[in-house]
């Protein structure tokens, strides 16, 4: 292995940690959103929207990541009806369509993460702060969420680190993030070896902060 060359492709790859950082912040923010309303709407059980809800849920964490980013890119433009909407302009964009496929796929795990922090609160403690004569907004702020977020966070932080690692699949539709330059600093130099291996240390510093960040939360929940 050449590591001078390696070291060399260090700085070049760094111009692409932007575009991943930008792609993981926007569609984790989609898919805590998008999964608060989802786990909402399952915990419910409403006659519609909960079915609805489960089949998403299903569908997202049951399909490839990889698909469901074709799907989104190539698939939605065969349709008139999309390309004469108002939101064509963005999904014609590749940076938007990674972020919606991995913002809609991470809501279906984020959901069923914070589901599992929710029933994981013991009920007693519910009818406890009932007993108290406390509203329904003041149990789910102070009994109910803080402890169903310890239990979801470690889970999360997973779910971060998977989105992070699944960013490199933007690279497929031609986006120029840190996989997406290692692919052509490869093609360009023929050292696929080099340059995915500075890329790999790149994303695995990336984790080790995340990781990091996400244990000093978790201790100071504790």
């Amino acid at each position: 292995m050449n590591w001078d060359l390696l070291l060399s492709f260090v700085p070049q790859l760094l111009a692409g940690l932007p575009v991943t950082l930008s792609i993981l912040v926007c569609s984790l923010a989609i898919g805590l959103v998008l999964g608060a309303l989802l786990c909402w709407a399952r915990m419910r059980r409403a006659p519609v929207i909960a079915p609805a809800a489960d089949f998403y849920v299903l569908f997202f964490r049951g399909t490839p990541l990889l698909v469901q980013l074709f799907a989104i890119y190539y698939g939605l433009g065969q349709f008139e009806v999309v390309r004469d909407s108002f939101a064509w302009p963005l999904l014609r964009e590749a940076w938007f369509c990674a972020v919606l496929a991995l913002g809609l796929n991470s809501a279906a795990f984020t959901s069923e993460i914070m589901r599992g922090g929710i029933i994981g609160v013991e009920r007693g403690q519910i009818e406890a702060a009932e007993a108290y004569g406390f509203s329904r907004l003041q149990i789910a702020r102070l009994v109910l969420g803080p402890q169903a977020l310890r239990i979801a966070l470690p889970a999360y932080s997973n779910e971060t680190i998977l989105m992070l690692k699944g960013t490199a699949l933007a690279s497929t539709i031609s986006i120029m993030d840190l996989t997406g330059i290692a692919r052509k600093l490869s093609a360009l130099h023929f050292a696929p070896f080099e340059s995915f291996i500075a890329a790999g240390g790149i994303y695995l510093v990336l984790a080790m902060v995340l990781t990091l960040s996400y244990s000093a939360i978790e201790k100071r929940l504790a």
